[in-house]
């Protein structure tokens, strides 16, 4: 069975990553469900592998936390929801590629259903709108870890 955590209220960056990290090995070791966790963290940037100081204006503005992830920096606050999927791919075929496309589906998806079209850009991950005149917006930013093929 899948768990699925709605979280309602504000929880710091560190503290969800410790909940995942724990969980992720219980769903290793057989002990926990996969989950779905929604949730929304205080404001903060999160740095992924392609990050570089000289990106961030205010680097002092919000805490800046170390993702594990790639990309570059990520601003996450208040009313912006986080999905974090905790899901064994040895389940799924063991394809980290496969899996993030997955996931630009299921977003795509959900915002056809409230009526916003939304698509993806070859080349790069997430999923954007258009905002016409030639320009974009980001909608979804995709950042995935895996430990021992399972994804936090």
């Amino acid at each position: 069975p899948l768990e699925w955590r709605i979280s309602d209220t504000l929880i710091e960056y560190p503290d969800a990553i410790e909940e995942m990290e724990s969980r992720v090995r219980a769903i290793r070791a057989g002990e926990a469900a996969e989950m779905v966790w929604l949730l929304e963290h205080p404001p903060l940037y999160t740095a992924g592998t392609s990050a570089e100081e000289k990106d961030l204006v205010d680097p002092d503005r919000f805490p800046v936390y170390d993702a594990g992830r790639g990309g570059q920096y990520t601003y996450h606050g208040p009313g912006q929801r986080v999905v974090y999927f905790l899901l064994d791919l040895k389940k799924r075929g063991k394809d980290v590629r496969q899996f993030v496309y997955s996931l630009e589906e299921v977003i795509v998806r959900s915002l056809a259903s409230f009526g916003v079209t939304a698509e993806r850009r070859k080349g790069r991950v997430g999923v954007w709108v258009e905002r016409g005149a030639g320009r974009e917006d980001k909608v979804a930013a995709i950042g995935v870890r895996v430990r021992q093929w399972v994804t936090y």
